[in-house]
């Protein structure tokens, strides 16, 4: 999924954050692409609220994870 295109309509807004933060990001990007950069993570914070809810829907349906599972399936990949 992109985040920005030429396609997609485009608004203005204002954001307070902390001025390290924002010092980060344009140390990162540059000036230029401070817009892109926030937009961005904006857009995999949403994406990151969706798996959230669907997580919690699951949860919901069929019960908690079984961490002992959970385990098991890491060790298997890990080996």
């Amino acid at each position: 999924m992109s985040v920005v295109n030429a396609a997609q309509r485009v608004e203005k807004h204002s954001v307070s954050m902390p001025a390290a933060t924002s010092e980060s990001v344009r140390s990162r990007v540059g000036a230029r692409g401070f817009s892109g950069y926030v937009a961005a993570a904006v857009a995999r914070q949403l994406e990151r609220d969706a798996l959230d809810d669907v997580l919690a829907r699951m949860e919901a349906e069929h019960g908690p994870v079984d961490e002992d599972e959970v385990a098991a399936i890491f060790a298997r990949l890990a080996g």
